[in-house]
């Protein structure tokens, strides 16, 4: 989530070199998935864990952010901003700001399973295509954990920042499998099978899904790294209270039905099968 003097530096389009990744919202090729995608069946219930990170972790005294209340901001539905302009919301009850390095961990009352296609997707609340913060996405079984691979095509060369008028968009064909790669209103999705092969993770039982803040810094003394431990550049610093990634929510495709929901399905497709044979 970004302050209103720095909104006039993230209104210019997406750089026009393209990588070989999924393009903005709203583009042929995309994945971003709509925040009212009607195969969205259930969202994120409770939060398991807040880990706030700083405003800057490369400064010691640096306070931690503060933004969005945890108790309701990442829970239910996909709401972070304005349905009808797309512009983010700064509302602390409905987004929730993580800080460098910070993390949350969203439960869900059901378990997700690894169905067709994509199982689930994570909602941030960028103002526009270019302007876009990132965080490492993990699921979590009951017991082990496993963390989604993660590509940044992104040059390492100038520092994104907020506060440049040329040097702070990220091209979203340049990155892939980090949440946040798309603007307010639409998701980044995650497919379970990409984890196939993980040791001892259940992918039809997956009960936690946590969002880890990529910390954007160039500098090598702290920056985070992508699977094939390339720097990941993104915004920043982001030195104030709404600094870092900012979740609105976490939707899922997939889930196990309740024993009494899955009971209700069999009976109706028994009553079906009947009237037709008739």
């Amino acid at each position: 989530m970004r302050i209103a003097p720095v909104i006039a530096f993230i209104i210019a389009a997406t750089p026009a070199v393209a990588g070989p990744y999924s393009p903005a919202a709203g583009q042929t090729g995309s994945t971003a998935v709509a925040y009212d995608d009607p195969g969205l069946i259930a969202w994120g219930a409770s939060v398991g864990q807040v880990v706030r990170g700083p405003f800057d972790i490369s400064d010691p005294e640096s306070p931690l952010v503060t933004f969005g209340n945890p108790a309701t901001a990442p829970i239910g539905r996909a709401d972070g901003f304005n349905n009808v302009t797309g512009e983010p919301l700064t509302d602390a009850n409905k987004v929730i700001s993580l800080g460098d390095g910070g993390a949350l961990t969203l439960l869900f009352n059901n378990p997700i399973f690894n169905g067709p296609s994509w199982d689930f997707a994570v909602f941030e609340n960028a103002f526009n295509d270019g302007f876009l913060e990132l965080a490492f996405v993990e699921v979590f079984d009951g017991d082990t954990w496993a963390r989604f691979p993660t590509n940044s095509l992104t040059q390492t060369t100038t520092q994104i920042d907020q506060a440049s008028e040329t040097d702070f968009a990220i091209d979203p064909t340049n990155i892939d499998g980090f949440a946040g790669k798309y603007r307010a209103g639409f998701g980044t999705p995650f497919d379970l099978a990409v984890l196939a092969g993980t040791p001892g993770l259940d992918l039809n039982h997956i009960v936690a899904v946590r969002v880890v803040d990529v910390v954007g810094s160039i500098d090598p003394d702290y920056a985070t790294r992508d699977s094939a431990n390339r720097i990941v550049n993104d915004p920043w610093p982001t030195p104030f209270f709404t600094g870092g990634f900012d979740l609105d929510a976490i939707g899922a495709f997939h889930i196990i039905p309740e024993p009494g929901t899955g009971a209700a399905l069999l009976a109706g497709w028994v009553i079906l099968a009947i009237r037709r044979r008739r």
